[in-house]
């Protein structure tokens, strides 16, 4: 007969499948977790246009800064900050791959490793300041704070390193509510404040041992100040626009990408441009028109008869985008063309695409036949030499931006003197589906920050008429074909914004930073 002895406590066991340090269970937990923190980054960017569900964002970002800031780890704080940082940009620039589909025989094979870079590098904005959280402060709610306001500062530097990209700032979810209208007094930069503050007090509050009066205030505090910020934001839209009697037409000749520049094809967009722009007003005469990006197919230093012909169209002055060339060199303009077909005005675009407008390198690189994709002339663009302000004929002095560079809000305070904006673009580059939307949210707040008018004329769309306070007043849908006749509205005073600019939120968030580093009774966490 055997017996079986009962085993000691003390003794050796085997380790459980479900809890040893390889064990079965454990392994795809890690892998979930990893997974759950992209998703969250996911969710985060569903405040961003097309979607624009802000309040969804606001509680993934709450989640995810209590689930990065909760890591034992420096190492593991910036690992979780990144992975939420890349699903965040891989889903809010997934436009990025429609530049590489308009030639997909020559350039498709590009697509999914232009979204991958892109998500990595957003996802390093994250990643970086969530390691050096780790490394200032313990985790918790310390940790928390200095994450938020380290997260702010690099939103901010993520608009000036390698040139800039402030695409899908966190702010840019708030566009379509009262809160946006804060942007006119801390620009976008503070309605990402907004966003990680409102996200971070409940965290930074809280205690799992605390009263009721201190879980309260984890819930009331944050809601008060969006609360007031709503009501802030309802008081400005209240504000009177006056009118100037001045009438614009933006016209939309719809021109896919792909045909843009076929020769048979551009005869036909070449007709739409003037069609729309000879159409009789159903209102007063427009006192201007105006075309989109590289609006023809030819060089303005052959145009002189097709001027002539597009002013004579217009019955009026013609602000159109065209490319030209100087001593080999050639630039993305936007020129003024007189009612007798003169070219009276000329500005160059000075904030190109990298690789898609110039290539970094690009006179050593042309040699070898290696060219910007978006430029149709020669292997890139030269860039022209910044901000301006012009003067058309008969309408108030404007500061114009060539697509891309309505995403940068520095642009819009290195000038003085404008009184309204004009954006030609061509977001065909962009798709269809959340590209040209944001892109049209920046452009509002563009709008919102420097209480100026902003006109839009697109080449397939979205066409806008924008008021001072960022609100879209009369538009043209995406693939459409026509014109908007817009009353250009006076501008409000000049906003805190364009008058500080920034700084005031940066030393704020430097300052939150410090209190959290600093605190007393400050452990540092393990790198």
């Amino acid at each position: 007969m055997r017996v079986t002895r009962p085993q000691r406590d003390d003794a050796p066991r085997a380790p459980s499948p479900r809890s040893g340090p390889g064990g079965l269970l454990r392994r795809p937990l890690k892998a979930w977790r990893l997974v759950g923190f992209l998703l969250l980054g996911a969710v985060i960017a569903l405040g961003q246009q097309p979607w624009g569900l802000w309040l969804l964002s606001l509680l993934a970002l709450a989640l995810a800064l209590h689930g990065s800031a909760a890591a034992l780890s420096a190492r593991a704080t910036g690992l979780r900050a990144g992975l939420v940082g890349t699903g965040f940009f891989a889903l809010a620039m997934s436009w990025i791959t429609e530049p590489f589909l308009v030639q997909p025989e020559i350039h498709g094979w590009m697509a999914p490793f232009a979204l991958i870079l892109m998500a990595l590098g957003g996802g390093a904005f994250w990643a970086i300041p969530g390691w050096l959280a780790g490394r200032l402060t313990p985790p918790g709610p310390r940790r928390v704070g200095a994450l938020a306001a380290l997260l702010l500062i690099f939103e901010w530097l993520r608009g000036w390193i390698f040139t800039g990209l402030p695409w899908a700032m966190l702010g840019h979810g708030w566009i379509d509510t009262p809160p946006a209208q804060a942007a006119a007094w801390v620009g976008a930069i503070g309605l990402s404040a907004l966003m990680l503050t409102l996200a971070a007090l409940p965290a930074m509050i809280w205690r799992s041992d605390a009263g009721r009066g201190r879980t309260a205030a984890a819930l009331l505090l944050p809601l008060g100040l969006l609360g007031l910020v709503w009501l802030a934001g309802t008081a400005r839209l209240a504000t009177p626009i006056q009118p100037r009697g001045i009438t614009l037409r933006l016209v939309q000749p719809d021109a896919d990408q792909a045909l843009k520049w076929d020769p048979d094809w551009a005869q036909i967009f070449w007709d739409r441009l003037l069609s729309e722009s000879a159409a009789p007003p159903a209102g007063p005469a427009p006192d201007a028109v105006i075309w989109p990006e590289t609006a023809v197919s030819f060089l303005l230093n052959n145009a002189d008869e097709a001027l002539a012909v597009a002013s004579q169209a217009a019955g009026a002055p013609v602000l159109m985008g065209i490319q030209r060339a100087e001593d080999r060199r050639y630039f993305n303009a936007l020129i003024e063309v007189a009612p007798g077909g003169e070219v009276v005005q000329t500005y160059d675009k000075f904030h190109l695409v990298p690789f898609g407008e110039y290539i970094p390198l690009g006179d050593r690189l042309a040699r070898l036949g290696i060219g910007a994709f978006a430029a149709q002339q020669g292997f890139g663009y030269t860039p022209g030499p910044g901000p301006q302000v012009l003067h058309p004929q008969g309408l108030p002095p404007m500061q114009p931006l060539i697509c891309y560079e309505a995403i940068f809000p520095q642009h819009i305070r290195a000038t003085e003197g404008a009184e309204w904006l004009l954006q030609v673009t061509n977001d065909a580059w962009f798709g269809t589906f959340s590209g040209p939307y944001q892109h049209l949210a920046q452009a509002r707040l563009r709008a919102i920050e420097s209480g100026l008018p902003l006109m839009r004329a697109a080449n397939t769309g979205v066409t806008a008429a924008i008021d001072p306070l960022g609100r879209v007043t009369d538009w043209l849908p995406l693939g459409a074909v026509g014109h908007i006749d817009a009353a250009l509205p006076a501008p409000l005073p000049r906003t805190l914004w364009l008058r500080l600019g920034p700084w005031p939120v940066l030393l704020t968030a430097l300052l939150v930073l410090l209190a959290c580093a600093l605190w007393p009774g400050r452990a540092r966490a393990r790198a």
